[in-house]
């Protein structure tokens, strides 16, 4: 039969998974970093997932495709629900679990003949770091103090770790590539349940970096909690600005 159905370019396809989520039949998945509709019969072409995609991947076509069939839908969710309810971890991905990390404390007796060549200590505390990818409820986001960094800004200052990540929960993301709106949704549900010190936002330069910004300050008045906060812009030749 010929019917209106969901089209996904994969070359515009971002591999964010927002449509996943906003799917309610269960009919996309994530593929190699794709989002592909897996069958047909899972597809109403309602389209609710078209304003979710950031990068216009996803139009409604006509074409020839089985008919929507509601009662596979039914037993494909209640599969995905027993799936979910077996393995607790975000999005099903070990790669994506949350873990305290636990870090030796270096005496400075130790760091005076450690010499500059040796490996340095991670300052991390925990896993995962991709703001996409936390869970809200996380135990190590209680009362933590929250450094939120544009990626960038990792790879431009040299002693972020020292200076950033040190005594932080670190949550990184790209406000010019991803969905800001999503952050700021995110954010807001991480303050409004979590009971933060204070939030450190470190953003590049550039003009886009601002997104991250405004996520951050949106997501306090959202929640109705303003936290203690802190701005600090890296340059693109790595300085702090003043």
């Amino acid at each position: 039969m010929k019917r209106k159905i969901v089209n996904i370019d994969e070359r515009k396809c971002n591999g964010c998974g927002l449509c996943v989520k906003a799917c309610h039949e269960g009919a996309i998945e994530l593929t190699d970093g794709k989002a592909k509709l897996i069958s047909d019969e899972y597809c109403d072409g309602l389209g609710d997932c078209l304003p979710e995609c950031p990068t216009g991947a996803i139009t409604i076509i006509e074409r020839e495709s089985k008919e929507y069939d509601d009662e596979l839908v039914k037993k494909r969710m209640e599969e995905k629900k027993k799936a979910e309810s077996i393995n607790k971890m975000p999005c099903g991905c070990p790669g994506s679990a949350a873990k305290k990390i636990e870090r030796k404390v270096i005496s400075n007796k130790m760091k005076e003949v450690i010499s500059y060549n040796d490996n340095v200590q991670s300052e991390l505390s925990q896993w995962p770091v991709q703001l996409k990818l936390i869970n809200t409820k996380a135990p190590y986001l209680k009362n933590a103090s929250l450094l939120v960094a544009a990626d960038c800004t990792a790879y431009a200052y040299a002693n972020f770790h020292k200076e950033f990540i040190k005594g932080n929960i670190t949550l990184i993301g790209c406000p010019k590539l991803d969905d800001v709106e999503y952050y700021k949704e995110k954010l807001t549900e991480i303050i409004k349940i979590n009971d933060l010190k204070s939030i450190t936002v470190v953003r590049m330069e550039v003009p886009c970096c601002g997104g991250i910004v405004a996520a951050v300050k949106a997501a306090m008045l959202e929640a109705g909690v303003i936290v203690q906060y802190k701005e600090v812009i890296i340059g693109t030749d790595g300085r702090i600005m003043d």
